[in-house]
Formats: structure tokens, C-alpha cells, sequence
């Protein structure tokens, strides 16, 4: 390849890449030469700076601007007290889902003002992004020189190592602190679990195909890019545009019926080919598989790793001396068969989770150490300031609990352990907010439920989830298996209850229904004890075989012939010291993929006056690499004390390179900053003589110190584990600043 088509070739990869799809389906290889017939129909072809506007109680105080709001905020508070009252009179789901649509087309307009009249907070080059996660390959996509899968990713060594960091570091801030319980449960689950869980007849996208080629298109997306394409469009009425923007608002709330014929109505087809559509199918987000070469039991790749911590809680209870609360936590890969992934990391296919199922009385949820948080300082966006067109608030989580905005203490507790963990990886603290579920996005089982969303260059995205899931997923599981997935509580003092069981008489149903009574007593054990109750009743009521005395019934979804003698019930009376409760359970979800690319935009950064020079300020704690060590000069006399240094820095647990590679200190400073080394020690010439230092440079600042060779180790681990800051080392050692020119 000559090298006027490496540089056209590079050109067009940057245009891609510039474009904000990193996650397209086909990718540019050795191989691929027809790039004209990429498909980037789900791409906002944007110019390289993309603008981020940040939502802050204080960047609205303007009189004017407030003038402007006032009307749209008392549209919006008015509409969501409307939908409040059709909550509470018990209204019909139709009504309550239009009149939602309206809430949400209300508070769109209020968000695009609230944009419009804000001024961009910051500009991110995404395009200078994209080209250093590639270029210093902290993950690109799986497969590429084989075109390349979407919604998969590979790590590399960058990107594996500050992987391993954050995970390290929440199962310190975590598992450790909180003295929770580990597991690591299997990815393979059978199908009965999750048909039990809700996700096998839930767990599902709408989509359509082209009808020619195959090709599916998750259908919301399809007709939001549609619809947004035709608003652009200068030719289209002002009608259609304003009937177009009230389709996407309405767009999460429609039925699959609605979303066809929007389909229909504005004659969609193939963003890619221009070719039909099929009619719109419900898809299954989970990758189905057969477990055993007989393929008789189905199963799938777990879509989430709670549902491994939840079938294994009687072991843990027991593990735990049966008392309540504890925590179980577990890290592990999800899979989830998205229908048009995009977005990098924000929407993959394969994925790390970390989750915390923290199990508690109902009765009791509380927390021992909620006042160590009390007084942290969150932003939170509630559920009913969303409602009232307000804007997040700065308060205590203290205050946010006691006020009931927060269900409870131990919800309260892990919102605010959430928002430290973020603190301590680097998150910006002013991209970061809490933002409620609004009733008709919560889950019936749910009582309260918090998503913790970060701002991008795509918007805010939800990186990690906290909800009061109650006792559902434990009484569900229970019900099935028929185990009791329970806790006990001691009583203040005994009592006396009454107990009612079943007592079947095997040997009279087996000599009675031979050959069917394997199955019947199957059935029978699965029944409650009301519904026995009510099995017995229909017995006394309804006819019997003259012959037998046997009446037709049915259990579960069959008919047998029995009688009351077979299913006789037993009653007694009880003391008892301790009572069973079904735990109810408080879960964080951490997307850890999510986390990621979220801290590397924030911490993705571009040196004043020139803009080649790209570096990410991550913090020591979570950096890759910890420190660099580099000669000054390509000189055999630094080789023994580069090689020492590195060594022991090695023995005490600090990860670090050599880069003794040719080219100037300034260069190689410049290199070891793109992948986000934040110390560099350089040995030179006064190295070499007595008393022995070295140069430590900082990453962010570009400052340089002089620290003697005795003390450099002991400094570079302290500094890089938080012991110590750097204006710490910086009044203890003299500054150096002769090598500043070389930068």
C-alpha cells in the first residue's frame, strides 16, 4: 500500500470514527475497500466537538431566564398532578398511559428550552477520543479483521488493567468495608429460572426486518432516527414536523400496534436498503442455548447475575448463622442479545456486572451505619420534581430519607456508598445525579428505585441502579420450588398459633390413580393450603363416581378422580419463639463496562495551546500503570539503576514500565500521559553520582521534583494508593524545572 492510500485510508477510518459510531456492524479492515456502504443509519453524523449541556440548580437563577420557564414549568407540574389524580382514582392503564405521554411531551419541551437557553458547559472532541482508545488499544471491536461484531468488545492491556483496577477497588469499597458475601455462580441458567424470574416472557424488544435482505432494526430506534431525519428535513410542513415530535415523546409508552402504524403511516423502510419491512415481532433479549448433548433441557446466558445470588440464599442465610441483615455480592459477565447495538461500551452485547443483593427484615430498614453517610451531599432527581418541572436538588441523603423523598435508610445507605465509590475512581462530581423512577417506570414489585446516571457526549447515561425490589424475586423462586426461602425473627415473648398442613395418604393415592399418581402428588405438594381448602369444598359440592365415590378434579392444569380421604388436612396448635419472614432486598447493579468508558470521557483531556497532545488524568488509585521509568539519554551507565528502580517498585506492588525507546524525554513523557501513568521517574545524568536522585514528574501538572533514590519507591506508593497528594511531596523535595523545556 503506497502512502498516499495510508493516509486516505486513515482519513476515512477518523470520518467514521468521527461520526460517534464506534459500535457499527461492518468495520473498516485490511480487507474492506467499499466504504460507501457502511451502515450508519443510528449515527448522529456530528461535527468533532460534541457539545455537553449540564442541568444546575444555580446556571438557571436568571430572572429572565426564569420568565421564559415559568409558563412550561406550570404546564408540566399541572399535567403531572392530572396523572396523579388518575393514579389515585384508579383510572384505566389507556388513560393513565396518554395522559403519561402528555406529561412526557410537556416536560420534552421544558428540557429543550431549559438546552437551548443554557450555554454549553464544555465541548467534547470525541472524534480525538475515539482515535486514542484505538490507537493505545484500551478496548476496540471483537473480530474487527474479520469486519468486526457489534456490541462486542475486547479489552486490551490499557483497558484490562483499569478494568481490574475499578473492580479491585469496589470489592475493597464494598465487599471488604461492608463485610459482604462472595459468590461466583454459573452463566449457563436453566430455563426454569428464569421463566420463574419474569425474563423469559418479559425480557423482550420489538423488532422488524428487511424483508429482503434480514437485516433487524430494533423498532423505537428505527422510527425515533426516521422521525428526527423528517424534523430536519426543510421540505416537510410545520405540522408533520410538530406530529413528529410528538411521536418520539410518546414513543416509550406506545404498543407495539401504535409503533406499526406510525410504521405504516409515514411508509418506513430499511434505513440500510431502502427495502420493506416485516411486521413488527417481540424479540427476546436473552441468548437461548441447549444444556447436554440431548438438547432436551433449554437454557440461556444469564441477561443479570442477581438471579445466581437469589436461588443460593439458604446457603448464605446459613453461612451467615441465619441472621438478617447481611449482603451478598458477585461480579461476573451478563448477556444480553441487543437487537441494534450502538454507542460503544453504553450498549453491548456481553458485559461485566457487579450486584449486591443486601438482604433485610420488611419490618426493619434500617441501617446501623446510615449516620456515617447522613450528611453526604447527592443530586438528587425525583420523581416528583421530574413530575413538577423542577430541576434537581442538592441535599443530604439524610435530609432526602427523612423526608421520604428516599424510601428508606438502607436504600439511602448504598445511594450514598454509590456516590463515594464514583468519587474515588475519578467520576466528575458534577456529572454525576441520582435520578427516581417515576411510577410508570418502576418495576410492580418495586418500592422505590434510583438509577445513578453520569453526562456524556451521548447524553446521561444509567451506569448503575438501586431498588427496593422487596420480597419478590425470594417469594417467586419460593413458590416454584416449593423451598422456604425464608428468614427467622425472634418474637418479644412466645405465642400460640394454629397451624393447619396437608397430609396426603401416598399409599391410598398410589393404590387408587396407579399410574397417574406420581404426577397428582407432584400437583398436590405445589397447591397452598387455601387452595387445598378450596380443592376439598369442590369436592363436598360436586359429583362423584357411584361406583368409586370419587370426584373429578382438577389440580393444576389436569384432572384426576380423588376424595377427601386422599388429601385429608391436619390441624394444630403451636408455640413458637421465633417467626418466618420472607426477607425483602435492597440491590445496587453496577454496569462496570458503563463506569468505564464513563470515567474516561471525564478524565479524557487536551493540553492548553496544543491540541495534539490528548492525555487522561485518571486517578493513581484506578490508572493502569502506576509509573514509568525512563533514562534520560539511550546511555548503558542508567541501564543497572532503571533496572533496580523498576524492580523494586515491582517487589512493593507498584505496576510500572520501562521506556527506554528512542526519542526525546518530552515525547516519552507525552506517550506514558495517553495511557494515563500519572507519575514518571526519569534518571539522568546527577543520577549517577552521590548522593543518588532521581526526577519524578506528575502527569496533570507536568511538574517535576528531585527526591533522593532512598526515598523515590516508598513516595511513588504512597502517592499512587492516596496515602499522600502531591502537593504533599512537592513542599517536602525541591522543585526541578531545567527539563520543562523539553515538553
Amino acid at each position: 500500500m503506497s502512502r498516499l492510500q495510508c493516509l486516505n485510508l486513515k482519513l476515512v477510518i477518523k470520518q467514521i470514527l468521527t461520526a460517534g459510531e464506534i459500535g457499527v456492524q461492518t468495520r473498516v479492515s485490511a480487507n474492506t475497500r467499499n466504504f460507501s456502504k457502511l451502515s450508519n443509519w443510528g449515527t448522529k453524523k456530528s461535527a468533532t466537538h460534541v457539545k455537553i449541556v449540564n442541568h444546575h440548580p444555580d446556571t438557571m437563577a436568571d430572572t429572565q431566564v426564569e420568565q421564559i420557564l415559568a409558563p412550561l414549568r406550570e404546564a408540566v407540574k399541572k399535567q403531572g398532578l392530572v396523572v396523579r389524580s388518575m393514579k389515585e382514582s384508579n383510572a384505566s392503564d389507556m388513560e393513565v398511559k396518554k395522559a403519561v405521554g402528555e406529561l412526557k411531551a410537556l416536560k420534552k419541551q421544558l428540557d429543550d428550552k431549559e438546552l437551548a437557553l443554557q450555554p454549553p458547559s464544555e465541548t467534547f472532541n470525541r472524534s480525538k477520543f475515539s482515535d486514542l482508545m484505538i490507537r493505545r488499544f484500551f478496548y476496540d471491536q471483537s473480530f474487527s479483521i474479520y469486519g468486526g461484531i457489534a456490541g462486542l468488545y475486547d479489552f486490551g492491556p490499557m483497558g484490562c488493567a483499569l478494568k481490574s483496577n475499578i473492580l479491585e477497588q469496589w470489592k475493597r469499597f464494598f465487599i471488604l468495608e461492608e463485610q459482604m458475601l462472595e459468590i461466583d455462580c454459573s452463566m449457563l441458567t436453566p430455563e426454569r429460572v428464569l421463566e420463574t424470574s419474569g425474563h423469559v416472557e418479559k425480557f423482550a424488544d420489538t423488532m422488524v426486518k428487511d424483508k429482503k435482505t434480514g437485516e433487524c432494526f430494533r423498532l423505537d430506534h428505527l422510527i425515533k432516527n426516521r422521525l428526527e431525519t423528517l424534523i430536519k428535513d426543510k421540505k416537510q410542513t410545520p405540522e408533520v414536523k410538530e406530529e413528529c415530535k410528538d411521536i418520539i415523546i410518546k414513543l416509550d409508552g406506545m404498543t407495539t400496534e401504535q409503533m406499526s402504524d406510525i410504521v405504516n403511516k409515514f411508509n418506513m423502510k430499511s434505513p440500510t436498503t431502502g427495502n420493506d419491512l416485516s411486521e413488527p415481532v417481540d424479540f427476546n433479549l436473552m441468548f437461548a442455548t441447549q444444556i447436554g448433548p440431548t438438547g432436551d433441557q433449554k437454557g440461556f446466558l444469564r441477561p443479570e447475575t442477581a438471579q445466581g445470588i437469589f436461588v443460593n440464599f439458604k446457603r448464605l442465610l446459613e453461612f451467615n448463622q441465619g441472621r438478617l441483615p447481611f449482603a451478598a455480592a458477585q461480579i461476573g459477565n451478563a448477556f444480553r442479545n441487543e437487537i441494534s447495538p450502538r454507542s460503544g461500551l453504553l450498549r453491548v452485547r456481553e458485559f461485566t456486572m457487579a450486584e449486591i443483593e443486601h438482604f433485610c427484615d420488611p419490618s426493619d430498614k434500617s441501617h446501623s451505619k446510615f449516620s456515617d453517610v447522613e450528611n453526604t451531599i447527592m443530586r438528587l432527581y425525583s420523581a416528583c420534581n421530574q413530575m413538577d418541572g423542577q430541576p434537581p436538588v442538592d441535599i443530604t441523603i439524610g435530609q432526602a430519607v427523612s423526608k421520604g423523598m428516599v424510601a428508606n435508610q438502607t436504600l439511602g445507605y448504598f445511594m450514598a456508598r454509590i456516590y463515594m465509590f464514583m468519587m474515588k475512581i475519578g467520576v466528575n462530581k458534577e456529572k454525576l445525579r441520582f435520578r427516581q423512577h417515576m411510577s410508570n417506570e418502576m418495576a410492580h414489585y418495586a418500592v422505590d428505585c434510583w438509577d445513578a446516571e453520569c453526562l456524556t457526549s451521548y447524553g446521561w447515561v444509567e451506569c448503575i441502579g438501586c431498588a427496593d425490589r422487596s420480597a419478590y424475586d425470594l417469594t417467586k423462586h419460593g413458590e416454584e420450588t416449593k423451598q422456604r426461602l425464608v428468614a427467622e425473627r425472634k418474637l418479644p415473648a412466645p405465642k400460640t398459633i394454629q397451624v393447619t398442613e396437608l397430609e396426603m395418604d401416598k399409599g391410598l393415592i398410589g393404590k387408587t390413580l396407579r399410574k397417574d399418581s406420581k404426577e397428582c402428588v407432584e400437583k398436590l405438594s405445589k397447591l397452598s393450603i387455601n387452595e387445598v381448602k378450596q380443592l376439598h369444598k369442590f369436592i363436598d359440592n360436586g359429583k362423584r363416581d357411584p361406583t368409586t365415590g370419587l370426584t373429578l378434579c382438577k389440580i393444576g392444569n389436569k384432572e384426576f378422580q380423588i376424595n377427601k380421604e386422599m388429601i385429608p388436612l391436619k390441624s394444630y396448635s403451636k408455640t413458637i419463639h421465633v417467626e418466618e419472614i420472607v426477607p425483602n432486598v435492597i440491590e445496587p447493579s453496577f454496569g462496570i463496562g458503563r463506569i468505564i468508558y464513563t470515567l474516561l470521557e471525564h478524565t479524557f483531556k487536551i493540553r492548553e495551546k496544543d491540541e495534539q497532545r490528548t492525555y487522561l488524568s485518571l486517578p493513581p488509585l484506578v490508572a493502569p500503570l502506576k509509573c514509568c521509568v525512563l533514562p534520560l539519554l539511550d546511555n548503558d551507565k542508567f541501564t543497572p539503576l532503571v533496572s533496580m528502580l523498576s524492580k523494586s517498585l515491582c517487589l512493593k506492588g507498584v505496576s510500572n514500565k520501562i521506556d527506554d525507546s528512542s526519542g526525546s524525554v518530552g515525547r516519552r513523557y507525552a506517550r506514558t500521559d495517553e495511557i494515563a501513568v500519572p507519575y514518571c521517574i526519569t534518571v539522568d545524568f546527577d543520577s549517577l553520582v552521590e548522593p543518588q536522585s532521581v526526577t519524578i514528574r506528575e502527569r496533570d501538572s507536568m511538574e517535576q521534583i528531585r527526591v533522593p533514590v532512598s526515598d523515590v519507591v516508598d513516595l511513588v506508593y504512597n502517592l499512587s494508593q492516596g496515602n499522600t497528594v502531591w502537593n504533599v511531596a512537592k513542599a517536602k523535595y525541591p522543585i526541578f524545572e531545567s527539563q520543562q523545556t523539553n515538553e
